[in-house]
């Protein structure tokens, strides 16, 4: 039996990595459409950004891994086109050539997510969007002391890239329409904090206040960071359900029972939360790689895990875990000190009902177990 995998990121190797780590002897072929090996995401903003880790240290595993556990990496690979009906799929270099047709018996789509363009930046500008290695590189060249970086978008990339950025001595100027950093995600109250952190080390951050050419223009670097479309193309022209990203039931399969799908592109109907939900975090797409992978090899096993994600900026490390929802929440109890630009620590949680629908911890590492099991507890 062979078993594709479509996309070269964490959640593809991590399932090619767990099929074999579980048994697994049939033929596994990967086709990414980078030239590089597969590696993780995070790392990209953070650690490799501020040099205490180089690219090759982000990599899932070295070329001799996929050769010794029979693993067909194929590099610089677009795929096409599939075809559910024939089990086949149409794949060509990236380089240029002639694209040739594959079978497989079961289909894994891990085809990440594209950054969100901002058209603005790219009329007046050659704006960094960091999703590759290359995006990566152009950073590490370009954040010198003095240099003058405009970031389009208070989100997570922003802030990391921000605090990268203030660290090797650049001046840093962030546009954020929003009234405060990361709202939409922690609330008011929590995102204050993350404000203050910012404006603490220099950072002039413009909240509630749209970039104009201008301003674009007159920057040494422009860093967007305004979220990210899934890459659906593949799934819809395969004629798999889509919307807002590639919906797959409680095991991750898609509307095709042979193909499932993992990562940024899946909106999961998730058995616990109660309803759909698509995470763009380096957590899911490991634990859902590791789900996929047993399902394709026979298993009919739930993804019940809860989302996950962390940051690093400055001297401040955070852990989230849960989901508020569409609904919201009630109140968010904050404990501890959360002067966090001077070494506080602190946890919140957010209520819905009486019931922690997510929860944090900032500086507070002995904390992670005890904020991640409040999920789901009475407040």
């Amino acid at each position: 039996m062979t078993i594709a995998i479509v996309g070269g990121g964490l959640a593809a190797a991590t399932a090619a990595t767990e099929l074999r780590e579980k048994g697994y002897d049939g033929d596994v072929v990967i086709y990414s459409a980078e030239d590089h090996l597969p590696y993780e995401r995070p790392p990209l903003s953070k650690e490799v950004l501020l040099g205490s880790k180089q690219v090759e240290e982000a990599q899932v595993h070295d070329s001799a891994w996929y050769a010794d556990n029979h693993v067909q990496l194929e590099r610089g690979v677009k795929v096409v086109s599939i075809d559910p009906a024939a089990h086949t799929l149409r794949a060509e270099p990236v380089a240029g050539g002639e694209s040739s047709e594959h079978s497989y018996d079961k289909l894994l789509l891990a085809t990440g997510a594209s950054p969100r363009h901002f058209p603005v930046a790219d009329k007046v500008s050659d704006p960094v969007y960091l999703r590759t290695v290359e995006d990566n590189a152009r950073l590490l060249e370009a954040l010198k002391p003095g240099a003058k970086v405009l970031i389009v978008g208070a989100g997570w990339i922003g802030l990391e890239v921000a605090s990268a950025a203030r660290q090797k001595g650049a001046d840093v100027t962030i546009y954020e329409v929003a009234d405060l950093p990361l709202v939409a995600v922690l609330g008011p109250e929590v995102a204050q904090l993350f404000a203050d952190l910012h404006r603490a080390h220099g950072v002039d951050l413009r909240l509630g206040t749209p970039v104009d050419e201008a301003a674009l223009a007159a920057a040494d670097l422009v860093v967007v960071g305004i979220g990210a479309i899934p890459n659906t193309e593949l799934a819809e022209q395969a004629g798999l359900d889509v919307d807002h990203g590639v919906l797959v039931d409680e095991t991750l399969r898609t509307s095709d029972p042979d193909i499932y799908a993992i990562g940024d592109i899946a909106s999961q109907q998730h058995p616990v939360l109660g309803r759909r939900i698509r995470v763009e975090h380096w957590d899911t797409a490991i634990e859902q790689g590791k789900i996929a992978a047993h399902n394709l090899a026979g298993a009919s096993e739930q993804y019940t895990h809860l989302p996950y994600f962390f940051t690093d900026q400055y001297d401040l490390g955070m852990e989230y875990f849960g989901s508020v929802g569409p609904e919201g929440y009630d109140r968010v109890d904050i404990e501890g000190d959360t002067d966090v630009a001077n070494g506080g620590a602190f946890r919140a949680y957010w209520v819905k009902d009486g019931t922690v629908r997510a929860a944090m911890h900032a500086n507070d590492w002995d904390a992670s177990d005890a904020v991640r099991d409040s999920i789901g507890t009475a407040r």
